[in-house]
């Protein structure tokens, strides 16, 4: 399993300016370098994968969701353009020499409301039509998709792992995989060993949080059976460190971060590097 980070921990949007993150993260000791992709234009892609090879790394992308990227709104329009965000985002994925395109795919951040349940299949339909004409793009890129649960207090429609994986049976496509986040499991499953265990070979990505988006190591995650249950199901891709700089303020806000989480964003990268390095020996 190799060890990685976002780059949210230091920016949004990340952008050709900020490419002087590249040998930092690859001196902390990292192997990935996950680009959140708040906007592909802002991104020179080809500079990046030279970047990341010269150093290195390999690249996973993560999904920026916000209101105009949700491909199960009542708004036609929205629809359409969040299925050309995510398949901007596989070819993106493409150019840089990644295999993964992950994040909330099927909703917006932020969407809770409390909706009758015939809206809400109509909204689940409206996902998995569009997942499924998306997955031959993916697959035709060499691109697998996750599809990640949040939290109830960030999304009203995959809470769960068993959720994400009754979505990705409707869709019946190969492309697409769980993707979990600590940060969100901590809040929503009985125990994320077991979310893991649940997952199984379906398990495409994994993001690495403390139960507070700090270092990790420094909270009450359970570490050591999240690993095992990691090594039981044989998942071999990438461990990311997600978290998010109270400096950038359009994503603090989405993501609630109202304070410092470690005494600096080198540190909360660093020290969870060396943490989890360690836990995965």
């Amino acid at each position: 399993m190799k060890i990685g980070v976002n780059t949210w921990v230091w920016t949004s949007p990340f952008t050709t300016n900020e490419f002087d993150l590249i040998p930092k993260i690859k001196q902390m000791g990292f192997d990935v370098i996950e680009v959140a992709l708040d906007d592909p234009a802002l991104i020179d892609a080809e500079l990046l994968r030279r970047m990341t090879e010269d150093n290195g790394l390999s690249i996973t992308v993560c999904g920026a969701f916000g209101p105009t990227r949700d491909i199960s709104s009542d708004d036609a329009a929205i629809r359409r353009n969040g299925a050309d965000y995510i398949r901007a985002g596989i070819r993106f994925a493409e150019t840089v020499g990644s295999t993964l395109f992950s994040g909330p795919v099927y909703s917006a951040v932020g969407k809770t409301r409390l909706v009758p349940e015939d809206e809400k299949k109509q909204e689940w339909a409206w996902c998995v039509e569009n997942l499924r004409e998306i997955g031959k793009v993916a697959s035709d890129a060499g691109v697998t998709v996750g599809v990640e649960p949040l939290n109830r207090f960030e999304s009203d429609m995959i809470n769960l792992v068993e959720q994400a994986l009754k979505l990705i049976d409707d869709v019946d496509h190969p492309a697409y995989k769980v993707h979990i986040d600590t940060f969100h499991a901590n809040i929503e499953e009985k125990g994320i060993p077991q979310a893991i265990r649940l997952a199984g070979r379906k398990l495409g990505h994994f993001h690495a949080c403390e139960n507070d988006r700090g270092i990790p190591g420094t909270g009450h995650q359970d570490w050591n059976g999240i690993r095992d249950a990691l090594k039981q199901v044989g998942y071999d891709g990438a461990i990311v460190i997600e978290s998010f700089t109270p400096g950038a303020v359009e994503i603090a806000k989405a993501a609630s971060i109202w304070r410092p989480l470690a005494p600096s964003q080198d540190e909360l990268a660093s020290g969870g590097a060396r943490y989890l390095r360690g836990l995965l020996g």
